[in-house]
């Protein structure tokens, strides 16, 4: 008798390498047109609605300085981490060299285009996978509806060729997504390869690397994995392979940059909460669509699905004996979904806390897309009468086809919806606009996609002229005229002991769209904004209580004049500055943990800059400057210097 258990043991708990479900040829059929037909339109849709945002080119800058050979920064000589998504940028740096001699810009946009239209595929894949087990031998018609709801959304098909990392995370989360569900099926049916742990913990661990807030999708999938794993070792194995990637590109972010996050996490100080301004931003996502309505039919549908599941025998093999409850119901489909559906909610509250953005709809779609996953396609059985009687199984498929319909017709109403339409491009109290239609008709081009397509912009232009006009180096600031900017001269060489008799002409830009004026201008050309993505100095202000959400530091441009080889008295400065709070400005630049902070992204990078800038990480990232140049001072502990008045302007 024990030896026919024992012979009977290894075929009830045999493992597959990779299983291949016995579908029915309707389940296979209808599955893949459901991909191709999703594909072929959020493809068509997402092209129909073509650009770069100056976002994206914020990117393409840090790309070029990669070529050039000045390192991941914004400006040669100063370590800034303007970019978010670390993924993102190294991805198409690497691109660059495969689409070589292609446009940046195109080579951002293809790649951006594939990886959305490749998170949407394997989102549904992960989703008829979760069905697979329960429709073994059954048949059915899959059926797109999560994945339908995603694509109708406007702002997706914004921003799968934004230039912005939207696409790698759709394509990341649609990789996790799918692997977790492999993970997460009985051990008659998910592959056991230890390759397959290796690979799903090191995706896990990347989360951080591709968007920082991804960490607590990344984190959760790599904790339900530590739980589940049946003995030491693999738990060993599973932290090296998620950890061993993130942690080491955070000790060269501490060193090489000197802060524990990103650059644009200290710039908008991601720390913080504005609350009210995040339901704002939720409201203005769901109004134009009415999102609440296909919400409320995948909720029915998603728990009909549920209850009308088949539930064959192999779906509760024999177990092995160490493999206890907890670790049983952490790998199963119903936590994987709860997984999923958690981490949809979780990145949704964390972005109502944080404000939103001021690009219509962009930080929600990750949650919805996190959201919709274990029902971006479905099943529609069709009655075989086993499970259910023959009357039953009618009422519950004609019950799911009504709530598809309900779903596509939704989905052809949102599609074409007009959005925003009059506020879309009109920067209201909110502070939210449609990004796409509001650069589209700033450029006059249906679709800006290169770098000289924003030329047309306001002022755009006129930056070119006027560094044609200085070769002398000077410093652009600007004006209330868009045709023009005010100029502030450079310090003759050799006049100054701050400007050496050998210093070259220089150039710095202060303006807030970075990416425009960045992308147009050659690399010597030092490229500052007021809100801190790429000014050190700017980045470690306080945020303003009511700025415009992902705009809410402004530093004042006397700060610039007064930090570089610029005039910093009349006439050579503009009228609206003034000549005791730009030299205020230069006296606090003094204060030495100011210029400790600075040091650690100017000063040439060294072994021993390595690890000092490691050292003092934390206490950098914590650092803030008063934007006002006396508050500073006083903060300091500094004199306030003495200034003779200025002669009155003629």
């Amino acid at each position: 008798m024990g030896a026919l258990q024992k012979a009977a043991r290894p075929s009830a708990v045999r493992r597959v390498k990779w299983p291949v479900f016995p579908f029915d040829r309707s389940v296979r059929v209808s599955l893949w047109l459901s991909v191709a037909l999703v594909t072929v339109l959020f493809g068509w849709g997402a092209w129909q609605r073509r650009w770069i945002a100056d976002d994206g080119l914020i990117v393409l800058r840090t790309v070029r300085n990669l070529l050039a050979g000045n390192g991941p920064v914004f400006n040669a000589g100063e370590r800034v981490e303007a970019n978010t998504s670390t993924v993102w940028t190294y991805l198409l740096y690497a691109a660059s060299w495969v689409g070589e001699p292609m446009r940046l810009e195109y080579v951002a946009l293809a790649v951006a285009l594939t990886l959305s239209l490749l998170g949407v595929v394997l989102l549904m894949l992960g989703a008829a996978r979760l069905y697979a087990p329960s429709l073994r031998g059954r048949r059915a018609i899959m059926l797109p509806a999560g994945a339908l709801v995603y694509i109708a959304v406007p702002p997706a098909r914004d921003f799968a060729t934004s230039g912005l990392e939207s696409g790698l995370v759709m394509a990341y989360l649609g990789l996790l997504w799918w692997m977790m569900v492999c993970w997460g099926q009985p051990l008659r049916v998910r592959p056991e390869n230890r390759w397959f742990i290796v690979a799903l913990a090191f995706v896990a661990g990347c989360s951080v690397l591709v968007r920082p807030e991804l960490a607590l999708i990344g984190g959760a999938a790599l904790i339900m994995m530590m739980i589940a794993a049946r003995s030491w070792r693999r738990r060993g194995l599973i932290v090296l392979a998620g950890g061993l990637l993130p942690v080491a590109y955070q000790i060269f972010r501490m060193g090489y940059y000197g802060l524990l996050v990103p650059g644009t996490a200290l710039a908008k100080d991601a720390a913080g909460d504005k609350w009210s301004q995040g339901l704002i931003y939720l409201a203005n996502f769901n109004q134009p669509y009415a999102l609440w309505v296909p919400v409320v039919l995948l909720v029915v549908l998603g728990v009909m699905l549920m209850f009308a599941r088949r539930r064959p025998s192999f779906m509760r093999p024999a177990l092995a004996p160490d493999y206890g409850r907890v670790a049983r119901a952490v790998q199963s489909p119903a936590a994987v979904v709860t997984f999923m559906l958690v981490s949809g909610l979780l990145q949704a509250l964390y972005w109502i806390r944080q404000g939103g953005d001021f690009m219509h709809g962009r930080v929600l779609l990750t949650p919805l897309f996190c959201l919709l996953a274990p029902v971006a396609v479905v099943p529609l059985a069709i009655p075989d009468g086993k499970d259910f009687s023959h009357e039953t199984g009618y009422w519950l498929a004609g019950a799911v086809s009504v709530l598809w319909l309900g779903i596509a017709g939704w989905s052809l109403w949102a599609a074409n919806s007009p959005g925003l339409d009059d506020d879309a491009t009109h920067v209201t109290y909110s502070g939210i606009v449609d990004e796409r239609r509001f650069y589209a008709q700033a450029t006059g081009h249906a679709h800006p996609l290169t770098a000289s397509d924003y030329l047309d912009y306001p002022r755009m232009a006129a930056v070119m002229v006027a560094l044609d006009n200085t070769p002398q180096g000077a410093l652009l600031l600007p004006s209330g005229n868009y045709t023009q900017w005010d100029l502030v001269p450079m310090i003759p060489p050799g006049s100054s002991p701050a400007v050496p008799a050998t210093q070259k002409p220089q150039h710095t830009v202060f303006f807030t769209n970075l990416g425009m004026v960045g992308m147009n201008v050659g690399l010597d050309v030092r490229v500052l904004d007021q809100i801190g993505l790429a000014n050190p100095l700017a980045a470690h202000t306080e945020r303003l209580k009511h700025g415009r959400i992902g705009h809410d530091k402004n530093l004042f441009p006397d700060w610039v004049v007064a930090d570089g080889p610029w005039v910093k008295w009349p006439p050579g400065i503009p009228p609206y500055l003034d000549r005791q709070w730009v030299a205020e400005a230069e006296a606090a630049l003094q204060c030495p943990d100011t210029r400790a902070v600075l040091n650690s992204v100017r000063a040439p990078m060294t072994i021993r800059r390595f690890i000092s800038n490691l050292v003092h990480s934390y206490e950098f990232t914590q650092y803030r400057i008063d934007r006002v140049p006396r508050y500073e001072l006083a903060r300091c502990g500094l004199p306030v210097p003495q200034v003779p008045p200025s002669p009155p302007r003629e």
